[in-house]
């Protein structure tokens, strides 16, 4: 055991290496150029922007009738980075220690896969690289979202429909806008459990001077194969791309946000983030939007997305993104549809203090290839995890990081983000060997017992699926619960494109908690195998702590989203 360390934030002593001094002492003698100050946004009171769309498109068919377009032209999704992430960065060897990082001494075994199943593959339904993949579960389905299509699923795994978004908004009644034969990728799948309706996105273009679109689709009922949807094709900007784009669930309105590029010349302009209208997007209607753009030079700026127990009333959406090493940008947005531009307002930043890090700028080695893979460690992973454990708010978000040469799993919890004073409540660097761990998402179950699943991968090791965890009542800042196997890859991702390797990876995974019985998770992720190198597969799995107890199905599912306790 090492020696007893103080959490960075002061919260709490439990054992893990004393680290914390060599990197201040690191950041004192050997100032990491990377970590230019990030300019403080402009004092508030931000500008809201108001609008509304057109009215929606009407699919009330059988998704199953679907025709068939042909496969599209595969390529490698352009990799648009901020100013943070350009050039050559030079550290000292201290720079790379983590003060958070754990000794690794699981007590506990995390529990195997009760179920999967192949997911979308490139060869079928993929348009290029990388897969994003991600998916969500609801009251009878398991809806999943590739580049750049879809596919829904039954509990049991069985393949009820697949389809890409080209063929979904065009048919049977066309939008009239790019939506119908421009979708990019950066695709969205989300279960609203609050009102039982399904949510797809994703981005649109056709010229890469503009216009931007976001498509987006919200369900008739909770059944997404035959109970009908409401399709928007909703203009994000006249001239810059919305790249990144991530949403969420919220009582008064789905939130989007987005990394605004100029396209031709990569220049980044700052984080947009938009109120979208929930209510008039659940019965079909033209909806309302609020939107506010902030100056930045970091890219992705998560909204909170709530799963299970909603927030209190009235409750703003809370927004974090990465800011300086050791600090996190908390933003709280409200919205007030009776008086949108008078009433609405974004505040913050909040500057939320955690352990400096390293950002993981070098790329992850695999086996038997001399490809290596993206890190993406410039930007929060989603979501933005929203809950409330007996009656406590926290934000649950992580990141990738270099952690003594490694990339790690940096996560938090955030405690009361609507408070006069949210700090950090715990924090961790999962790190527990030489391979690396990347592209992590986590959810809660009904317990507040955490899992992440994440991809693996190093020099002896191919891409593979696994996840880790916590118990509610396990020590702060340690994933307790032993590494387990999902699915582990038989081959590198070793392919080219556009006469160079492709190294995309990811851009994100989706971990999700089942919410009619408040236990079961689901996870997405890609691999690659032996027999097909060049051509991604994802999977799809689920488990269950043994200590939480399912909820019994209710009457009427899913108007029931589970309740923490």
């Amino acid at each position: 055991m090492g020696k007893v360390g103080i959490n960075i934030d002061g919260s709490a002593r439990y054992p893990e290496r004393n680290r914390l001094l060599p990197i201040l002492l690191a950041g004192l003698l050997f100032p990491d150029p990377f970590y230019a100050r990030e300019p403080r946004p402009a004092a508030p009171p931000y500008r809201p922007v108001v609008g509304r769309t057109g009215p929606a498109v009407s699919f009330s068919g059988d998704v199953r009738l679907l025709p068939a377009s042909r496969p599209e032209t595969l390529q490698e999704t352009p990799r648009f980075r901020t100013a943070s992430t350009a050039g050559t960065l030079l550290r000292s060897p201290l720079a790379l220690l983590d003060p958070v990082r754990r000794e690794f001494s699981p007590t506990g075994a995390m529990p195997g896969p009760l179920l999967q199943f192949a997911g979308m593959d490139l060869a079928g339904y993929g348009s290029g690289f990388p897969p994003d993949p991600n998916g969500d579960v609801g009251s009878d389905h398991y809806v999943q979202a590739v580049n750049t299509s879809i596919a829904i699923f039954s509990k049991a795994g069985v393949q009820l429909a697949a389809f890409r978004y080209n063929d979904f908004f065009r048919n049977p009644t066309p939008t009239g806008t790019l939506c119908d034969s421009y979708n990019r990728g950066d695709p969205i799948v989300l279960y609203d459990s609050l009102a039982g309706r399904w949510i797809v996105s994703d981005f649109a273009w056709a010229s890469t001077s503009g216009p931007f679109y976001e498509c987006l689709a919200v369900s008739k009922t909770s059944d997404p194969v035959l109970g009908g949807w409401w399709k928007y094709a909703f203009l994000a900007h006249a001239t810059l791309l919305n790249d990144y784009p991530k949403l969420s669930v919220w009582p008064d309105a789905y939130y989007l946000t987005a990394d605004l590029f100029t396209y031709s010349s990569n220049e980044f302009q700052g984080n947009r983030v938009w109120a979208l209208n929930r209510s008039e997007m659940l019965n079909g209607l033209p909806f309302s939007y609020i939107s506010f753009d902030l100056a930045s030079t970091r890219p992705t700026l998560l909204p909170s997305h709530q799963h299970g127990t909603a927030p209190p009333i009235g409750a703003p959406n809370y927004l974090v993104r990465l800011a300086d090493s050791g600090i996190l940008h908390l933003f709280r947005f409200h919205v007030d549809w009776t008086s949108p531009a008078a009433g609405s307002t974004l505040t913050g930043p909040v500057e939320i203090s955690v352990a400096p890090w390293t950002e993981r700028l070098a790329l992850i080695p695999q086996k038997n290839s001399t490809t290596s893979l993206d890190a993406l460690g410039d930007r929060l992973m989603m979501y933005n995890r929203y809950s409330r454990l007996g009656g406590v708010e926290s934000l649950w978000l992580n990141h990738t990081v270099d952690s003594g040469g490694i990339a790690g799993i940096r996560w938090y919890q955030i405690q009361d983000p609507g408070g006069s004073a949210p700090g950090i409540r715990q924090q961790g660097t999962f790190q527990p060997d030489s391979n690396h761990r990347w592209i992590a998402s986590m959810a809660l179950d009904k317990d507040g017992n955490m899992a992440m699943g994440y991809s693996v991968s190093g020099a002896s090791l191919f891409p593979s699926i696994r996840y880790a965890g916590r118990l509610a009542g396990d020590p702060l800042g340690e994933l307790t619960q032993s590494e387990t196997s999902l699915f582990e890859g038989t081959g590198p991702q070793s392919t080219l494109c556009g006469g160079r390797p492709c190294d995309r990876w990811g851009d994100y995974s989706s971990m999700n908690v089942d919410p009619i019985d408040g236990c079961t998770f689901w996870y997405t992720n890609e691999y690659f195998t032996e027999d097909s190198p060049g051509s991604w597969k994802t999977r799809i799995g689920t488990f269950r702590f043994p200590s939480c107890q399912p909820n019994p199905p209710p009457p009427n599912r899913y108007h029931f989203p589970f309740v923490y306790r």
